[in-house]
């Protein structure tokens, strides 16, 4: 089965929830008219779009509307997913790292943070860059055997200390050894408390300066780790963490099996924060590059 397959699979709940309510909502109407309109952007507001965003939509729809005089709901169904697509912008799957990186795994625990840090440097490896990881998240029992273990599992080179070491220390060490190795990407898995705890955000600053020091060459990312399912808990953490954190991209993980995938849209338009990664299972394959275009695609089909 090919990724878009999967990706169409995995928002299999959010296209019945979305693509398939605006197909019956626009059935029911006779003509196109403001009452539609409203309809049209309470299902978006249902499928966690959010209301912001949905309020967006559905003008631009309006406005799309009176311009080329549409008056059939297929018309107009293919109207909202141009004006979605046109939303959602640019495509993930362009963003290129140079050699030497980092990348710095940031989010709240559960949101898979530590897995997608394996995945992302499987992702890599294949891509024919020489990666290693750092087990920064040294407060979460077992997150370091975690990541060991993932580490084995895509062949990548992995730097940990003992639970409950300072994470600077971790990052510090395999800074060193990534310089000393040759190493084209340096993935490192960060310390996962709530997002709205000061200490760890000095956490991620002190991580920061010793990068900034030891690597000073190199493209630094920081990538913060969203849950689809929790929908709008989600928008609500790339919030607090793009207030603290200067974050450079979000990787949205859990979109197999939610209702929830409109949530993208939302961080997509909210945030201004580009969509690096998506996941839609358990396997290290099924972390790709966000296209945009599959995508809405998938969500409309």
């Amino acid at each position: 089965m090919g990724f878009f397959d999967k990706l169409r699979g995995g928002l299999e709940k959010t296209r019945r929830q979305l693509s398939a309510r605006t197909a019956d909502v626009i059935g029911l109407f006779a003509k196109i008219d403001d009452a539609l309109f409203e309809e049209l952007e309470e299902v978006l507001i249902m499928s966690d779009v959010g209301a912001e965003t949905s309020e967006e939509i559905i003008e631009r729809l309006r406005q799309k509307a009176r311009e080329e005089r549409i008056q059939d709901g297929e018309t107009l169904k293919r109207a909202l997913r141009e004006v979605v697509a046109d939303l959602m912008g640019g495509d993930g799957a362009a963003f290129a790292l140079k050699s030497p990186a980092v990348i710095l795994v940031v989010g709240v625990n559960g949101a898979g943070k530590t897995t997608t840090a394996a995945k992302l440097a499987g992702y890599y490896k294949a891509m024919g860059k020489e990666v290693m990881l750092a087990a920064a998240d040294t407060f979460r029992a077992a997150a370091a055997d975690q990541l060991d273990i993932w580490a084995k599992r895509v062949g990548v080179d992995l730097v940990k200390q003992r639970e409950g070491s300072d994470p600077a220390a971790v990052v510090y060490d395999a800074a060193g050894a990534a310089r000393s190795r040759g190493k084209d990407l340096l993935i490192c898995d960060t310390a996962g408390r709530l997002h709205n705890k000061k200490n760890l955000m000095e956490e991620l600053a002190k991580i920061n300066k010793v990068i900034d020091r030891e690597l000073p060459e190199a493209q630094k990312e920081v990538w913060l780790v969203l849950d689809a399912t929790t929908g709008q808990n989600a928008l609500s953490q790339a919030k607090s963490f793009g207030g603290a954190a200067c974050i450079t991209g979000i990787v949205l993980t859990k979109l197999d099996g939610t209702a929830k995938g409109g949530i993208v849209i939302a961080i997509k338009r909210e945030q201004e924060i580009p969509v690096r990664f998506i996941g839609v299972g358990e396997q290290a394959e099924d972390l790709r590059p966000f296209s945009a275009e599959d995508f809405v695609g998938a969500l409309f089909e």
